[in-house]
């Protein structure tokens, strides 16, 4: 809209402009027919034409002058209005590296998700109909997975991957309204799927206590109703962890491409190797590579920041 007015602007003032001029080449016209009366001894006319002459040079001059200052206030409010964008642009840009920087720190907490996950192969959610997740939690597996979770449960605080939303350095800035939208909500997405997963990982762990009810793993698998309530448990972290993991990727891997591109990223189209749902994070993984190899911000390479760690 702004570039919308700009542009209504200079056209007043060329208008402006080009009238004045006109009027200034009218009195020059007038003038030649002022000095042909006046060799003709046209008295009457000769006055009527001079005042023709003066009002139009007059006119016209003060077009031009009302041109040329409108012209040098536009230049300056433009100039203005870039140098206050640039600022506000390196700002943002600043904001967003040191988000990145936090967001890489916890990809190593990503990692231990991923040998959870992935240790037997690319983890797939049970409720799309692969359950080879569910159907290896049984005996001796299950409590082994019941002490992995416990490892990471004490090593990796969620709350802290709960820091990892970018929106806010956006929000009140005209960056927001610069941004694809269908890249803006990609990143609400992920960033709400970031807190729903926390919230809920919390209380996973909470309510896999409650089904061991003190026992350990292994007394646990043994029993079959503290298994399958401990079971139940296990998936529904694996299914949380899982969402964790990808949206935090996903957040991480747009948050350093959009940084690779400098200034220009607000021109930047979601990228179809990221912003894709790939049946599972190893998918997601494999297709996104290329992507985020070839590209930088300084010398972090985006895929490594990923910090991705197959079973």
């Amino acid at each position: 809209m702004g570039l919308v007015f700009a542009d209504q602007g200079y056209l007043f003032i060329a208008g402006l402009t080009v009238v004045g001029v006109v009027l200034i080449f009218l009195s020059l016209v007038i003038n030649s027919h002022v000095a042909h009366n006046v060799r003709a001894d046209l008295r009457h006319r000769e006055k009527l034409l001079e005042y023709y002459r003066n009002t139009f040079s007059q006119i016209g001059v003060i077009l031009i002058g009302i041109g040329v200052s409108l012209s040098v206030f536009y230049f300056q409010q433009n100039y203005q209005e870039r140098s206050r964008r640039n600022a506000e642009l390196q700002q943002i840009m600043a904001k967003m590296a040191l988000q990145l920087a936090r967001a890489a720190a916890q990809m190593s907490s990503l990692a231990e998700f991923d040998e959870i996950l992935d240790r037997h192969g690319p983890y797939v959610d049970p409720s799309t109909g692969n359950t080879a997740a569910a159907d290896r939690l049984q005996g001796a597996e299950l409590s082994t997975e019941i002490a992995k979770i416990k490892i990471v449960e004490d090593d990796v605080d969620v709350r802290d991957l709960g820091l990892l939303n970018v929106s806010p350095i956006f929000e009140n800035s005209f960056v927001v309204n610069e941004i694809d939208p269908a890249l803006w909500f990609n990143i609400v997405r992920d960033e709400a799927n970031i807190r729903y997963a926390v919230t809920q990982l919390a209380a996973d762990y909470r309510d896999l206590d409650q089904a061991l009810g003190g026992a350990s793993g292994e007394a646990a698998a043994a029993d079959p109703q503290k298994a399958t309530a401990a079971r139940d448990q296990v998936l529904d972290i694996f299914y949380d962890i899982d969402l964790l993991r990808q949206s935090g990727r996903r957040l991480l891997a747009r948050t350093c491409v959009m940084l690779s591109a400098g200034t220009g990223f607000t021109q930047m189209k979601p990228i179809d190797a990221i912003e894709t749902d790939a049946a599972t994070h190893a998918a997601w993984i494999a297709k996104a590579r290329p992507e985020l190899a070839r590209r930088a911000v300084g010398s972090q390479n985006c895929f490594n920041l990923l910090d991705y760690k197959p079973g």
